[in-house]
């Protein structure tokens, strides 16, 4: 694939996805779309939703009139995203039972299992129900990432651009025009996300990036040694693995329903300890950068692939470790486990 490809595709959905943010939030506010605060939400003010809308339009078009439906594969997953994203609008625009949610995110996974994209780890019927568990699980962590202005957008534009390298060096040049498309996609709605937020992407987003993510990781790591593929499925979804464990320990510690929504989740107990809405996706950023250069140099064989699964494993138990020492619980103050962020880094 010529190398002017991907760049012109990706400013097409960079331009389309800012551009697109414009109409839909004025949309948004004329019918009332909005996130109101309050319960579990941490915003302040009433913001309209529906930038998902954009994110997924900025990707599926470019990268459908580019690649068109030739690669099975690369078409289930944008048809799984798609599916996906509409359920998080209706979800956005009235709340859905979590059966619901989750069957539909089970189809969805399925019919990209089916396409050729599974696990390998037994070579039998296995893989196929592992990964769609994977799928599925990822899809819902990168939901529940979505909790605080800019965090997931960062992540998604440098996880997105990162696993395209590795694609590219894999020879996965589809795959690697996708996860391009959908990086410059996420920068375009992160120029109307970023604190202070004008608008939310809601679930439509959020699902839709988890399960492009989640697939593409899977698509990387087939038919190679258990070690390349823990490495290969962790690092691209280092800080939504982390945020899921650190919440899950927490809440079933504290004897609170792990399914249910909450102000505990990484970004939040970073602003206990003191750090500003943008220093919190800035650190986000760089956390997923450095877990994408890891993932990047394994591809290029400059990391052994055990290497970078025990130091990424290691890493994420750490942290969820850490993280526990932050009391969010109770009214906020500051933990004694992690100190306080100096002023200026705010």
């Amino acid at each position: 694939m010529n190398g002017t490809i991907p760049l012109a595709t990706g400013a097409a959905a960079f331009l389309l996805s800012a551009a697109a943010v414009v109409p839909l939030r004025r949309l948004a506010l004329r019918w009332d779309l909005t996130d109101r605060p309050g319960g579990n939400k941490a915003h302040a003010r009433p913001t309209p939703y529906l930038g998902g809308v954009a994110i997924a339009l900025a990707t599926v078009v470019p990268a459908t009139a580019v690649l068109g439906l030739a690669d099975r594969r690369i078409t289930a997953i944008l048809l799984a995203a798609t599916a996906v994203a509409l359920l998080g609008l209706i979800d956005d625009l009235g709340s859905l039972p979590m059966f619901t949610r989750l069957a539909v995110e089970t189809a969805a996974a399925s019919g990209v299992v089916f396409s050729g994209v599974q696990i390998t780890l037994t070579d039998s019927w296995v893989d196929g129900a592992v990964t769609v568990v994977w799928i599925v699980v990822m899809t819902n962590s990168f939901n529940l990432l979505d909790n605080m202005d800019g965090t997931l957008g960062a992540v998604t534009t440098v996880a997105a651009a990162f696993l395209a390298g590795v694609a590219f060096v894999s020879a996965q040049p589809s795959l690697g025009l996708l996860l391009s498309v959908l990086a410059y996609a996420s920068l375009g709605f992160l120029l109307h996300n970023w604190s202070p937020a004008r608008i939310f992407m809601g679930d439509s987003g959020s699902l839709f990036i988890g399960s492009i993510l989640s697939s593409s990781a899977v698509v990387l790591v087939a038919e190679r040694d258990p070690a390349t593929m823990a490495s290969g499925l962790l690092l691209p979804t280092f800080v939504a693995v982390v945020d899921t464990g650190v919440v899950f320990v927490s809440r079933t510690m504290a004897g609170r329903s792990p399914l249910t929504g909450g102000t505990d989740h990484v970004s939040h107990r970073l602003r206990r300890v003191g750090f500003g809405i943008r220093m919190v996706a800035v650190l986000f950023g760089v956390i997923t950068a450095l877990a994408g250069a890891l993932c990047l140099a394994v591809a290029l064989k400059w990391v052994p692939p055990i290497t970078a699964a025990i130091v990424a494993g290691g890493t994420a138990l750490l942290l969820i470790s850490l993280l526990q020492g932050v009391n969010v619980y109770s009214p906020a103050q500051h933990s004694k486990t992690l100190s306080r962020i100096p002023e200026r880094l705010r």
